[in-house]
């Protein structure tokens, strides 16, 4: 079994650190403010953009997940994660192995085009910068880091379609707007199948687009969400000729790696949402 580290325990940190807790794997958590009391995890109480309580981690780790999301989006708060806290870890552990959790965000392709690891990820926002800069930092220094870029993440809690497909929006219909998600569980899914993979001993690429099977166009999804809700449809927005596509994200290379979604569509993943509550 790993001793495993987990900057950021948020839902996802701390579901995935439950995961291999349950798989007899030692799990530490890096987290500013702790929960009091978690009997499988071990809790550090650190910060990584000051450096404070960094010096209470041990070294020994055999893994560590980044899955760190900054406060606000705004250009300082992602350079306090992505430079000022990836300098500390890296003066911390500099002989880590990571799995480091990007955004899909990296790539400005906006003309429907599908995109996949090789694609070109040359980001206009400044946000989305910092975080391809601290994914060339990692694979730069151990070509052996992963990098994982998450499409939209949605999930219970994670519920924004829902509210925009209760308000009737107006939404641009033609051409199509395409748009990317990948449920919450199989963000975790994917992590722990990835551990798995290297633990085993499989050589792994250092970069994998995680998004589910179907990019579908916005107008499909909301659509459906209405119907699915008793709300009235969405209003189709008149647009101009150069309208944006959007992107298509593969998950090819994931998938070929045996990775099985266990939310392959938007269908699957919303099903159950707007099914909470329902009368059985």
């Amino acid at each position: 079994m790993a001793n495993i580290l987990i900057v950021g325990c948020g839902g996802l940190g701390t579901r995935l650190a439950h995961v291999l807790s349950d798989k007899g794997h030692q799990v530490t958590g890096l987290k500013r403010h702790p929960p009091a009391h978690d009997s499988q995890i071990r809790y550090v109480a650190a910060d990584i953009a000051s450096d404070i309580g960094l010096d209470a981690l041990d070294t020994n780790f055999d893994q560590l997940f980044f899955i760190v999301t900054p406060d606000e989006r705004t250009e300082s708060d992602y350079r306090a994660i992505y430079e000022a806290g990836l300098h500390h870890l890296l003066a911390k552990l500099p002989q880590c192995p990571w799995i480091f959790v990007s955004s899909t965000g990296v790539y400005a392709q906006s003309q429907g085009e599908w995109v996949d690891e090789d694609s070109p990820a040359e980001p206009e926002a400044v946000t989305n910068q910092l975080i391809r800069q601290a994914e060339k930092q990692l694979i730069e220094l151990n070509p052996d880091n992963i990098i994982v870029r998450f499409s939209g993440i949605y999930g219970p809690g994670r519920e924004s379609l829902l509210r925009m497909a209760a308000q009737s929006p107006a939404i641009q219909k033609e051409p199509p707007y395409f748009t990317n998600r990948i449920h919450h569980l199989d963000c975790v899914g994917v992590l722990d199948f990835l551990l798995e993979q290297r633990l085993k001993g499989r050589k792994l690429e250092n970069c994998y687009l995680a998004s589910d099977d179907d990019p579908a166009p916005l107008w499909d999804v909301i659509s459906w969400l209405a119907e699915r809700m008793h709300c009235a449809p969405p209003a189709a927005k008149a647009v101009d000729q150069d309208a944006a596509m959007n992107k298509r994200c593969s998950n090819r290379r994931l998938k070929d790696l045996g990775y099985q979604f266990r939310y392959p569509d938007y269908k699957k993943g919303y099903a159950e949402l707007t099914d909470k509550g329902r009368p059985g």
